[in-house]
């Protein structure tokens, strides 16, 4: 999501002539992807936390607008309004993060000094208002875009390559999850979605599902473990970590992305499946939504009901996935999360303050 910001907002400010510097706190400046931005705007820090508080500090006198990318930046932005009130302090507030009590700190930057809160998506706006007292005038919601450099497809067929690997055939229906598999993080609903695949093989023999993320050992283990106990040993791929070159081509694979998650702030990676024109499964009960349009592209479901999930998954499957639909629905979703419009409606924010 910075990554998409930060090609924005630079290529804003080249057209304004305006002054535009991003900094990292734990990047150095070996780390940049110049395609997003140029190094003379970057600066990376590599953890030194000091240095860039009295950098900030220092350029916060000459400032009109600082964006923080996540509310653990909180004390950044507080010092920069007691030093130049003047200055226009901004927070992105993405999900999880937000969606809870806040230290002391954090609270009363929320609360008295944040000038603008935009939220990526309606239902963190909500939590933003309910957990914190937020002002809905300050809370302004920006759905997050597609990276600009995402290798789109334009030809749909299934990669050989990957039937290769994984000992596939065209006719085999993949079920594809794509998310971090963390032992802290057991909110995704991945669990439910091999369950579900226990149920479903004898329905369509064909099917597979296949897992993908960096994962640690503990919820590998967890993960190998419910794959033995609900029988899906041939069913089941655990990938592991996905390269960004081969992204768009797992999409073009799959049959059909699931991920009923139940703290998305908005979901990326469901707008990445949508772009390669792959259907969608996501919870009803997060930021998902309006990454699926309300429904518009893709279904929601209550991830509390295993029922309701795997008739989604039927429903979907008993369709055969055509080169049609996959195109009619990345034009859809082009249409809704393109970076041009993420990059006018954020240059309007800053016209208009």
């Amino acid at each position: 999501m910075t990554r998409t910001l930060a090609y924005a907002l630079f290529h804003i400010a080249k057209q304004k002539e305006w002054e535009f510097n991003l900094w990292s706190v734990y990047d150095s400046r070996y780390d940049l992807m110049d395609k997003y931005l140029s190094a003379e705007n970057f600066t990376g820090f590599g953890r030194n936390k000091i240095k860039i508080g009295l950098k900030t500090l220092d350029k916060s006198f000459r400032s009109d607008i600082v964006i923080l990318s996540h509310v653990n930046l909180a004390l950044f932005g507080l010092a920069i309004k007691i030093l130049n009130p003047k200055c226009k302090v901004w927070l992105i507030a993405h999900g999880i993060e937000v969606w809870r009590p806040l230290s002391f700190v954090k609270r009363m930057f929320v609360k008295r000094y944040c000038d603008k809160i935009i939220c990526v998506s309606s239902f963190t706006k909500k939590q933003m208002i309910h957990w914190h007292q937020s002002d809905p005038d300050k809370c302004i919601v920006l759905n997050n875009a597609l990276d600009p450099f995402m290798n789109l497809p334009v030809d749909f067929s299934k990669p050989e390559y990957l039937l290769n690997r994984y000992s596939l055939t065209p006719s085999d229906k993949i079920i594809f999850t794509l998310t971090r598999l963390a032992s802290s993080e057991q909110y995704k609903g991945y669990e439910h979605v091999i369950k579900a695949v226990s149920h479903l093989k004898l329905k369509f023999p064909e099917i597979k599902y296949m897992l993908s993320g960096q994962y640690d050992s503990a919820e590998e283990m967890r993960i190998r473990k419910l794959i033995r106990s609900y029988g899906v040993e041939e069913q089941v791929i655990l990938t592991g970590f996905l390269t960004e070159k081969e992204l768009a081509d797992y999409f073009l694979l799959a049959d059909l992305f699931v991920l009923p998650s139940k703290k998305e702030g908005f979901g990326i990676v469901f707008i990445e499946a949508l772009a390669c024109g792959l259907p969608v499964i996501c919870g009803n009960a997060d930021g998902s939504i309006d990454a699926i349009r309300n429904g518009e592209l893709g279904t929601a479901i209550n991830v509390n009901d295993q029922d309701e999930l795997e008739k989604a998954i039927i429903k979907y499957l008993e369709k055969p996935l055509t080169v049609q639909t996959r195109k009619e629905l990345q034009s859809k979703c082009l249409l809704h999360f393109n970076e041009l419009d993420y990059m006018n409606n954020m240059l309007d924010l800053i016209d208009n303050g």
